[in-house]
């Protein structure tokens, strides 16, 4: 397997953008990244495009965005994975440049979530990745509050955690997207402003919650070999990428208070780069509702599980100073989660 780097990146401004269709919507992530990198669409060899498009009138929206982005006979690939499709992409695009089928790649992860009103997008999309017909369809539980809520009254039960330092989450992610310019929220929340939003599912309030986002973001990958002949000098090396995924039935699930494929996939990833948790230093994790990122702590092995995800927020020791700064781009609860969106920033 060969070497390979990031070598531009780029993103849309987040939020309600009824303004652009999804195809202009990707451009503005791809147009940054070309220029980022320095190239021109003739030097991509392949775009993965990762969309779950679920909510959008583009049912098959990976070769509109593909072809109003001048790479009409370079691909694309669709790949979806729920929350991890943008990922996805970018794990695609590096499996094709390590592989020696491509010198560059492009992933691309865009999401168009507000063509439809939010009950729609909920009875489309918002059901989760689970199992549809045992979860969703008999029962009516939904993986974004539903889910989650579960998961936070368990972890309450089980470790003391409060709803204050659920609230936490949301303050520091919201103070790192009040200076994110392409954030969907542009400003700053108190814990009491968190505990007084109105109840989604018990403990989990409104701003325990990522909204839904329109956005995108695009990553440019690349060889060793070709970086050197493109005479660029600070590529960001990918060093690992672990990947893993649970049950599709909550129930089955061994308990919840933990995100077992986090673990995994981590694990897998420290190995391969050779090294461990307490070497990270900046970390972007999956934060769709507060008690995500919590469990995100834990499960990527920043704190014991049980020894504190909760007090590892409330003491800082997510935030810049602390052990490891955490989703300074204002992460999913205050730059936006557009469900098949890369995550990029500078």
């Amino acid at each position: 397997m060969r070497k390979v780097g990031i070598i531009g990146v780029g993103q849309s401004v987040f939020g309600v953008r009824n303004d652009v269709t999804i195809q202009e919507l990707a451009w503005e992530a791809v147009k940054e990244a070309l220029e980022d990198a320095g190239l021109t669409q003739k030097d991509i060899e392949i775009s993965i495009v990762g969309s779950a498009g679920t909510r959008t009138y583009e049912l098959y929206p990976a070769v509109p965005v593909n072809e109003y982005s001048g790479f009409s006979e370079k691909g694309p690939l669709r790949v979806e994975a729920a929350c991890a499709t943008g990922s996805a992409a970018l794990a695609v695009a590096y499996n094709m440049v390590a592989s020696g089928f491509v010198d560059i790649a492009l992933a691309i992860g865009v999401e168009k979530m507000n063509e439809v009103d939010t009950a729609t997008s909920l009875a489309v999309g918002g059901r989760g990745g689970g199992n549809y017909l045992w979860e969703y369809h008999f029962y009516g539980t939904t993986f974004p509050p539903a889910y989650y809520a579960l998961y936070a009254t368990a972890h309450m039960a089980k470790f003391g955690t409060t709803e204050e330092q659920l609230a936490l989450v949301r303050v520091k992610n919201q103070k790192y997207a009040a200076r994110n310019p392409k954030a969907q929220f542009q400003f700053e929340v108190t814990v009491e402003d968190v505990l007084k939003s109105r109840p989604i599912t018990w403990p989990l309030k409104l701003y325990d919650c990522s909204a839904i986002t329109d956005g995108a973001a695009a990553a440019i990958v690349a060889s060793e070999d070709a970086i050197r002949k493109l005479h660029i000098d600070t590529p960001v090396w990918i060093e690992a990428i672990g990947y893993a995924s649970d049950t599709s039935n909550i129930t089955r699930r061994e308990d919840y208070v933990s995100l077992k494929a986090t673990k995994i996939a981590a694990q897998m990833a420290y190995k391969k780069a050779g090294i461990e948790p307490k070497d990270v230093e900046v970390a972007e994790v999956h934060d769709c509702f507060t008690i995500a990122e919590i469990m995100a702590y834990e499960d990527l092995g920043f704190v014991e599980k049980g020894r504190g995800g909760g007090k590892f927020i409330e003491e800082g020791q997510s935030d810049i100073g602390g052990k490891v700064a955490v989703n300074l781009s204002g992460g999913l609860l205050g730059k936006g989660h557009p469900l098949g969106g890369l995550r990029a920033w500078r």
